[in-house]
């Protein structure tokens, strides 16, 4: 909301419910008969008052909200002072409302000072009820006005408000206790004739002060439970988005008491739920959704353990001239199309891509999601790549191997990797530079194909065996193609 517009509209509020309260004082006094107190020199008094009465409140309610508003205008942070000044607003808004009836009272009490007795409790009995229900009706229309420029206060520089317990307290003070003790005072009055005879007639103000705690009970009760329903009833519906699943909102945190701690504490809540999904997101870009949903569900443990698993490594060749006789926007194009399809095909059988490399791509089977068939499920990767990749015109060389690894976190205590340690994983990496120069660019381990299904073992064949780069046990080959071995 504009500032001019909420200061309009504070101003507006707060002399409407001014002036609604002298038409219902007005209206109790006709509905009495008067009560000795319509005279001319009364009516005339009360019209001047009231007339000074509606600038005042007007005029008072531009000057206690406008500092307010300057730093609301400015769009910057307030100074402590400004927020000291912002706080004091609900108490001065309660003394400007006063003031009109404190005047009131100051000129109708002298003027009616040879009235009989019960003109006199009339006046102060009908005026009571003026200031308490200016009071209440004031908040009432303003409640909600109010809200925006408390909620740009910086929660933490807030000073106390009263809570719901103090509101309630106030609430029973002004529309119970008040008018209940001046109704006891009244009787004792007259009954040891201190002030009132006993034939002095009351009975007006009896019915006066019932009117204040019936009529703005229920008034001062609507003032309260919409300080507590309105900010309640919002954190109510934030949670039911959050319980269908939108996590992007948040609640405004208007209140300054412990109802505002509830909404700091909301909002808190849903941050922490959208930092765990970004987490969870990214996690699943790391390892596949498939697989960081069902690892998740699964509990799986992120410390690492040692596990058997498979794993393929996949590897461009010659990407280098690749880089030289491409423009980097063509390079990156290929490089995209070529990870698009091993991430697909690796996250069909819930593999993990563990790691990018330049223009390479290591992907795991059985970590951290454990399948019941790993060594099945990257072969299958492997025979689908080298079909799928041909396509795109590029030279590659696809290893696949099999075996125990360590599968966990490796890292200091601030910044973790996911990966997995063991000769599988060198071996898969020399294979896949073997294939290379190998017809059909694929080859596996001997120990990847015995670990396999029978059903998978029937598209491999044996293709010999060699000494590995850098390992000093022979490793038998085999290549996609019929019969087993």
């Amino acid at each position: 909301m504009r500032p001019r517009r909420l200061l309009t509209r504070y101003a507006v509020g707060l002399t409407t419910a001014y002036l609604l309260t002298v038409v219902e004082v007005a209206a109790i006094v006709g509905a009495l008969g008067g009560g000795g107190v319509v005279t001319l020199g009364n009516i005339v008094t009360l019209v001047v008052v009231v007339t000074v009465g509606t600038a005042t409140v007007g005029l008072g309610a531009v000057a206690i909200l406008r500092p307010s508003l300057r730093w609301l205008s400015a769009g910057r942070r307030p100074t402590p002072a400004e927020i000291a000044t912002t706080a004091k607003i609900i108490r001065r808004q309660a003394g400007i409302m006063l003031a009109p009836w404190l005047l009131t009272a100051a000129v109708l009490v002298p003027l009616n000072r040879d009235a009989e007795a019960s003109v006199f409790v009339v006046i102060t009995t009908t005026l009571l009820f003026g200031a308490i229900a200016a009071v209440c009706t004031g908040f009432l229309f303003t409640l909600r006005t109010l809200r925006p420029l408390m909620a740009r206060v910086p929660p933490g520089e807030r000073p106390a408000a009263p809570g719901v317990r103090a509101r309630l307290i106030l609430m029973w003070t002004l529309c119970t206790a008040l008018p209940g003790t001046a109704i006891a005072v009244l009787l004792i009055l007259r009954y040891r004739n201190w002030l009132l005879t006993e034939d002095s007639p009351i009975e007006l103000a009896l019915l006066v002060l019932a009117l204040v705690a019936v009529v703005l009970g229920l008034r001062a009760m609507l003032v309260v439970s919409m300080s507590i329903s309105d900010p309640i009833g919002q954190v109510v519906a934030a949670m039911a988005d959050v319980e269908r699943g939108d996590i992007d909102g948040s609640v405004e945190v208007y209140e300054w008491s412990e109802i505002g701690r509830l909404q700091i504490g909301f909002n808190r809540m849903v941050a922490g739920l959208r930092e765990r999904d970004r987490l969870h997101d990214l996690f699943g870009r790391h390892v596949g959704e498939e697989v960081a949903r069902r690892a998740l569900e699964q509990g799986e443990s992120p410390e690492g353990d040692e596990r058997e698993v498979a794993v393929l490594f996949v590897d461009l060749t010659d990407s280098t001239r690749l880089a030289v006789e491409r423009e980097p926007h063509e390079v990156a194009r290929i490089l995209n199309d070529f990870f698009r399809i091993v991430v697909a095909e690796v996250d069909a059988r819930h593999g993990l891509i563990n790691k990018f490399q330049g223009d390479a791509a290591l992907a795991v089977f059985g970590a951290p999601l454990r399948i019941a068939d790993p060594a099945s499920a990257a072969l299958a990767v492997a025979r689908t790549l080298a079909d799928e990749l041909t396509s795109l015109s590029l030279d590659f060389g696809i290893g696949v191997s099999a075996g125990p690894v360590f599968a966990g976190n490796i890292g200091a205590e601030n910044r973790y990797e996911y990966t997995v340690i063991g000769d599988p994983v060198n071996e898969a990496a020399r294979l896949a530079d073997c294939a290379k120069e190998h017809p059909g660019r694929v080859l596996s381990s001997g120990a990847a194909v015995d670990r396999a299904g029978a059903e998978e073992q029937a598209h491999w064949s044996p293709r010999g065996e060699t000494t590995l780069r850098g390992r000093s046990d022979v490793t038998d080959l085999y290549t996609p193609g019929s019969p087993a071995r």
